[in-house]
């Protein structure tokens, strides 16, 4: 009787957009049509699938907690030994070994028991209650069998098992991080894995060849090439509340390496590689009016991924940069109604104290135009220009304060420092209100609305549903 492996993943919610086009992204990690979440652009729809979804949770103590170096020790060069022999045979040849499958079942009792409060039995009569709930991909990071793979792809499930060069094994979660999209699980008892070569996602050329290695709609060890057709692409999706009550967490997507090398359902946490056989994403999202490849795909550059994946393996939580604000979107009703001199940018509605945006002076009001040089039209815009960065980075802001325009440098802080200060208030605020049912906790947006559900422990809890902002920012009420 194999040991089935507990996932404790973060569930996901909607999305927004952000210089994507037209169409519609798709964030997959399942086979076939199934669906773990569709994003319209203007309005906005989630596909639940039939995976059910795990209570969020902090990330389990990964099973090493020393420095663990990711990828080949030694990139190997591609050795064409014929004429005859072409480029994506000899990539595929050398990448295969590291591409990994991914299935993952989820237990529909847990599920029932999430959903109606109470045990519902395991099976009916002793049988199993697993069933498939998702199929991904994965990248081999390591000999003994650490696998990168997307969070969506893990999202909700009870049971993963990963399959490596025809071997099936028993997996378990190190980590995730829904922020990101990364998730980090390891083959039990694997070695003499191949680890795949690292290449640089940060020196890439618009129209170098690539290709993605997965397995779409649960099609094994595939393959398709194409080119890197832009870079520096990014997506928000939002935090929201799913079907089971759960408050799901916002992702950020930066400088996404954009694609027409195919792919699909079950792609998801996949290679892109270059004409090196190196890697250089996490195949992720698509964007498609049919939810199937349609020429535009996106992956997680893995300069990125990488960095949060040894995060997760050193058993930190991954951090991010942050700027320590609240923010809303500038538009030409706002600035008529409040007579702004602009009528684009991001508006500052709080400062974080302590923060790098208290210490370089903004204050509520200023109004951010420019990030490096680079304009800034919306809320989302500074935000994702801040996930861009790391935690110390120093930025130069162009904000309109009062009519007058200045430039402004800021030391990015590191969300891990307000998520400690949200915990010690949450902390505190549960010691002070006890278990009275009418009591609960609030978390503003900035905005005037909001929503809340009950947890059936007596408290209710209450998010802000217009943005994100506040969370990703550090700013806490």
């Amino acid at each position: 009787m194999p040991q089935y492996t507990t996932v404790n993943a973060a569930s996901k919610g909607k999305a927004d957009h952000k210089k994507m086009g037209a169409g519609r992204t798709f964030l997959y990690g399942f086979a076939g049509a199934a669906l773990a979440c569709v994003v319209g652009f203007g309005g906005f729809g989630v596909w639940q699938a039939a995976s059910g979804t795990a209570n969020a949770a902090p990330n389990p103590v990964p099973t090493q907690q020393t420095a663990v170096q990711l990828g080949a020790q030694q990139n190997t060069p591609l050795n064409a030994e014929s004429q005859s022999t072409t480029l994506p045979e000899v990539v595929a040849n050398k990448c295969l070994p590291s591409v990994a499958a991914i299935d993952v079942y989820t237990d529909m009792a847990n599920a029932a028991n999430s959903l109606y409060g109470f045990d519902m039995g395991q099976g009916g009569q002793g049988g199993s209650s697993l069933q498939q709930s998702s199929a991904g991909s994965g990248v081999v990071m390591t000999a003994d069998g650490y696998v990168i793979t997307n969070n969506h792809v893990i999202d909700g499930g009870d049971v993963v098992k990963v399959t490596i060069e025809g071997k099936e094994y028993e997996a378990e979660v190190v980590g995730t991080d829904p922020s990101s999209d990364i998730a980090v699980i390891k083959a039990k008892d694997a070695s003499g894995l191949t680890p795949m070569d690292l290449g640089d996602s940060d020196n890439l050329t618009i129209g170098e060849w690539v290709m993605t290695l997965g397995s779409p709609f649960g099609l094994e060890q595939s393959v398709a090439t194409g080119i890197v057709s832009a870079t520096s692409r990014s997506q928000i999706m939002n935090a929201s509340v799913d079907e089971y009550g759960n408050a799901t967490e916002a992702t950020i997507y930066p400088n996404m390496i954009q694609t027409d090398a195919a792919i699909n359902p079950g792609n998801s946490g996949g290679a892109l590689v270059n004409a090196d056989g190196a890697l250089i994403g996490i195949n992720t999202l698509i964007t498609s009016y049919s939810g199937n490849y349609s020429g535009v795909g996106f992956a997680i550059p893995v300069n990125y991924a990488v960095s949060i994946a040894e995060q997760i393996i050193d058993g930190q939580a991954p951090t991010h940069a942050q700027l320590g604000v609240s923010l809303s979107t500038v538009t030409e009703d706002s600035a008529n109604r409040y007579g702004f001199s602009v009528t684009k940018g991001a508006y500052i509605a709080l400062v974080t104290p302590n923060s790098g945006a208290a210490e370089a002076g903004l204050v509520e009001g200023d109004i951010v135009t420019a990030f490096d040089g680079k304009a800034v039209e919306s809320a989302d815009d500074l935000m994702l220009d801040v996930r861009s960065k790391q935690p110390g980075d120093k930025v130069t802001l162009t904000v309109v304060s009062g009519g007058e325009t200045r430039d402004v440098e800021v030391t990015l802080g590191s969300d891990a420092n307000s998520e400690a200060s949200a915990q010690e208030q949450s902390e505190q605020g549960e010691g002070e209100q006890g278990q009275n049912p009418d009591e609960g906790y609030g978390y503003g947006d900035g905005n005037d609305y909001g929503y809340g559900y009950g947890d059936g422990n007596d408290y209710g809890y209450g998010y802000g549903g217009g943005s994100i902002l506040d969370e990703l920012f550090g700013l806490m009420n």
